[in-house]
């Protein structure tokens, strides 16, 4: 036995226990395309916003004491987590987000019911539009819960950027003095510590964390209050000014009222502005794990990754660099989640945009993705890494990379003659050294520290010094 509700449409025939109504479940049958649902955070978000609604509403007068608290506190419900059981509607809906606003207004609205003591469906107690959504549109209240779930997103995965950081750092400083050969366009270059590789490493995350810090400054201004198109109509003033207040409070984000609500109701380029830095950050994290997964496999072998799991169903004793390619999927995910906010970002016409839930499928799913893989990155790959000596020195002395190294000190033809000769010969450029008396055993010793062949200054120099 279900219970039936009406809309301007016609009537419709519900569960009886759901706690969505009639435009929930029209949204429900119109956007059945993908099976992915609203992000949580979002819903919470929503939650958070209608409670601040109802309260400037109710000290504004303009809300029933009795009501508004009923409304209230299933808010506060729905922004706790509760109730997502029946956020049922598509992540990819038309409507700018229409059909999720009406989805919150009915659970919040029948939950509110329940509170007073009546039946799901008696909109007479407490009515989903009239009460739950009073002086607000969807296209204040969606952006507004948007930007909020997005900096409730964005502040773990700048965590997650100082973890990986740190993990990186630690790893700088263990390897300080091993020296490896460094290489250009996958070709034999100079010298270079292993603790250098992963400096540079270190200092891309830090840029990446830098970023994200001060983007989460464009999100926090929000346009509740203004509406449909932003000017704020069927909004009283003061609520305009006690609804961001409330929220402030509510959220413990600092928030700010957007002082041109036109501007924060159509135009979605901060949403575009916080994807294209997580794109960068995926760049980082892609170029990193592509070198690891390089110099940890042969003939490389410079690094030993962590042994997390068995790597094939055929080769025994197989073990793969997983953790590398975790977070490059991820990263690849993330490039291709900016494409489709770009897209979304741009298309928004005139008062509106209307492709606010394609950004929220894609932004606050990579905010989050982001931040548990470099979390689990450098805790399961990064910490564990160990550098192997004896392979960076082996690749070091039959590289031909010395002949830069010499060139201060031979000239640069004698050096390329050097450097072709033992790729002629096999023979190593230091035993072509020795041999042709260019350099003492003892001076080859001293050229051999890292202080000398990772650091500014001309190597001929040092040695003679």
């Amino acid at each position: 036995m279900g219970r039936l509700e009406k809309d301007f449409l016609g009537e419709r025939e519900l569960p009886e226990d759901a706690y969505y109504g009639i435009h929930t479940l029209r949204a429900m049958e119109n956007f059945a395309v993908s099976g992915e649902k609203v992000h949580p955070e979002l819903i919470c978000a929503l939650g958070v916003v209608k409670q601040a609604a109802a309260e400037s509403n109710m000290k504004l007068g303009r809300l029933d004491e009795r009501l508004g608290q009923a409304i209230f506190q299933a808010a506060g419900e729905v922004a706790s987590g509760q109730w997502q059981e029946f956020f049922l509607v598509d992540a990819f809906q038309g409507g700018a987000g229409t059909s999720t606003n009406m989805n919150a207004n009915e659970v919040i609205a029948n939950r509110a019911i329940e509170i007073l003591g009546g039946v799901k469906g008696d909109y007479s107690l407490v009515h989903p539009l009239d009460h739950v959504n009073m002086s607000q549109s969807t296209n204040d209240v969606y952006p507004t819960a948007l930007r909020i779930a997005a900096i409730r997103l964005l502040l773990p995965l700048a965590e997650a950027c100082a973890n990986l950081q740190g993990a990186l750092q630690r790893k700088e400083e263990e390897f300080a003095g091993i020296l490896k050969l460094g290489r250009t366009e996958m070709q034999d270059a100079v010298p270079i510590t292993v603790g250098q590789s992963f400096s540079a490493w270190a200092e891309a995350i830090s840029r990446d964390r830098w970023r994200l810090y001060k983007v989460e400054e464009r999100l926090r201004k929000v346009n509740l209050g203004g509406t449909a198109v932003g000017t704020g109509l069927n909004a009283p003033r003061k609520y305009i000014y006690m609804v961001i207040e409330r929220l402030r409070s509510l959220s413990g984000l600092g928030l700010a009222r957007d002082e041109n609500g036109v501007d924060g109701t159509q135009n979605a380029d901060v949403f575009a502005e916080v994807s294209g830095l997580l794109k960068a950050c995926a760049v980082t994290l892609q170029k990193i794990s592509g070198d690891l997964r390089l110099l940890s496999s042969e003939p490389f072998g410079e690094l030993r990754l962590p042994q997390l799991q068995a790597g094939s169903s055929i080769m025994p004793g197989k073990v793969n660099p997983v953790m590398p390619e975790m977070i490059s999927q991820i990263s690849y995910q993330v490039m291709a989640r900016d494409l489709a906010i770009t897209l979304a970002a741009q298309s928004g016409q005139l008062e509106l945009n209307a492709f606010y839930p394609l950004i929220a499928a894609n932004l606050l799913p990579a905010l989050e993705s982001l931040a548990k893989g470099m979390n689990l990155f450098a805790e399961k790959c990064i910490e564990g890494i160990e550098a192997v000596p004896e392979a960076c020195r082996r690749h070091l002395e039959k590289s031909t990379a010395v002949a830069t190294v010499l060139a201060p000190l031979v000239g640069y033809v004698k050096a390329a003659a050097l450097a072709q000769e033992s790729r002629r010969s096999g023979r190593q450029v230091l035993e072509l050294l020795l041999e042709q008396k260019l350099l003492s055993e003892e001076e080859m010793e001293r050229w051999l520290q890292a202080r000398h062949l990772t650091h500014a200054g001309i190597v001929g120099e040092e040695i003679k010094a």
